[in-house]
């Protein structure tokens, strides 16, 4: 399910980056809205960041604080979203 990351318009790098930076928010749901896999979603952030702020990043995904990982995620928490958000389907980003 590999997509080039260039393909993305430049909304759709934001979103993917803010997606990655939400600790409630895992690889999955980017994988489901997106076609990324975990590795292409580093690379993603590798070119996008700043080298203190991608360090930064790396190192809370793989802490135990985050739950960007469903096998990690807490078993009661059974959604990609905040119920408060708004519906995102597909690759369709909701308006702001």
């Amino acid at each position: 399910m590999s997509t080039e990351t260039n393909q993305f318009t430049e909304l759709q790098l934001d979103r993917i980056i803010e997606m990655a930076w939400e600790d409630r928010t895992p690889f999955e749901a980017i994988l489901f809205q997106f076609g990324l896999l975990e590795k292409e979603v580093v690379k993603v952030m590798r070119s996008n960041l700043k080298e203190s702020s991608f360090k930064r990043w790396r190192k809370r995904v793989n802490s135990g604080v985050s739950c960007k990982h469903l096998k990690k995620r807490n078993s009661n928490i059974s959604r990609f979203k905040c119920s408060r958000q708004k519906a995102i389907t597909g690759n369709k980003i909701s308006k702001r």
